[in-house]
């Protein structure tokens, strides 16, 4: 086929690698659509909060020349009539589509989470939680709620700063850490003065304006409370019509190419390859980008796309400006027992953040050029989890 047109729906990390990495014909036409006109590092909002960053840089930095930039919503993709209708009211045709709209903010089903609490997976988001906290007497005690790496990074932002905050973990301070890097995350956000709250009585069960109920039957003052418990995505592919997983993810097989129709295939956070997600985050996000690029150009050349393959490296988290944690982990995402903290744990921290933007702007200049580590174990987990599907056909 010649004269394709692939819509990108969705600027992020994995829409902006896949829109760069398409320009690799000549003969395709590619259109991002995003709502917003400038692109935002999500990996910097807790540094929008405190005040050290903006979050934000122009797309032109980071967009290949040719990706058509379309600043809109979609509403609704139409897969039978292969086109997407926009907020404005406009239609976009397309050959083949690449569903990459992301993830934000669980919808939070605590009681009053809704109304008082902060999130801040959005630039919107952090952008009101620094007004709130602006409006508010320095000496008022802060809560955040969740401690995976966003209200970790969060919490030590801001006592960095000299805000009294409370860390409400749950059960446990960042599950996917292993205990070694969990006990230097605890040291240094004790270091910094955040009170961490953990175990079983630690599980906020509602939120008013000026508190946090916690599960024990404790009631913790917060004049701002800040939610960062679990994502979710947005519900596009449901309201279309798609195959999705119970949370929303588009479903796909393995090469990112949806159930449903093999002109749409999923990157980033809002992709189910065989119900089976990696873990949202950047550093998959790319990779899942220019995975599916490479999916969407070899249909449009006639070939059979390959599996995705995808092996990690680890997690990155901040600790304030003056310390980090990078936890190495196997290519299956298992967390080592080896960890880099302290000051080279920031240094590295903020080198993930910026050679994450030199993956979209060396792709911008180099279209197919980005590479990524494998990992073979997943087809283990394919085998196991087609076998337990086997198991309960029969059992039924």
């Amino acid at each position: 086929m010649s004269g394709s047109t692939v819509v990108v729906v969705g600027g992020g990390y994995a829409g902006v690698m896949a829109a760069n990495r398409l320009r690799q014909r000549v003969d395709v036409s590619v259109i991002l659509i995003n709502s917003r006109p400038t692109f935002v590092q999500r990996v910097r909002l807790q540094q929008l909060v405190g005040g050290s960053h903006d979050a934000v840089i122009d797309y032109r930095e980071v967009l290949g020349e040719g990706v058509r930039l379309v600043v809109d919503t979609v509403d609704r993709i139409d897969a039978a009539g292969r086109r997407v209708t926009l907020a404005s009211g406009g239609t976009v045709g397309y050959d083949y589509l690449i569903y990459a709209v992301g993830s934000g903010s669980a919808d939070p089903s605590v009681p009053g989470a809704a109304e008082f609490g902060y999130p801040i997976a959005s630039l919107e988001e952090a952008q009101r939680l620094r007004s709130a906290l602006q409006a508010t007497p320095a000496t008022a005690p802060v809560t955040v709620v969740g401690a995976g790496p966003t209200g970790i990074e969060i919490a030590a932002e801001l006592a960095e700063l000299g805000r009294t905050v409370t860390l409400v973990c749950g059960p446990v301070l960042n599950p996917y850490l292993h205990l070694r890097g969990r006990r230097s995350v605890a040291k240094r956000l004790a270091k910094l003065g955040v009170t961490v709250l953990q175990g079983a009585d630690a599980r906020a069960t509602g939120v008013t304006p000026d508190a946090v109920r916690l599960s024990g039957g404790r009631r913790l003052p917060s004049q701002v409370t800040v939610w960062t418990v679990g994502f979710g995505v947005p519900d596009l592919a449901v309201r279309s019509g798609l195959s999705t997983d119970a949370v929303g993810r588009l479903l796909t097989d393995e090469t990112l190419t949806s159930v449903d129709d093999v002109r749409i295939v999923a990157a980033g956070d809002s992709a189910a390859p065989s119900d089976l997600p990696f873990r949202m985050s950047g550093q998959a996000a790319f990779h899942l980008g220019a995975h599916a690029a490479d999916t969407v150009l070899s249909r449009i050349a006639g070939g059979q796309p390959a599996p995705i393959s995808l092996g990690f490296a680890g997690q990155c988290i901040s600790l304030g400006r003056r310390a980090g944690i990078f936890q190495f982990a196997h290519p299956n995402d298992i967390a080592k027992g080896f960890h880099i903290a302290g000051r080279p744990g920031a240094k590295l921290k903020e080198f993930a953040n910026q050679i994450g933007l030199k993956h979209l702007t060396t792709e911008a200049r180099k279209p197919g050029s980005h590479t990524w580590t494998k990992d073979d174990k997943r087809r283990q987990l394919l085998r196991a989890k087609r076998g337990e599907t086997l198991a309960s056909e029969r059992a039924s």
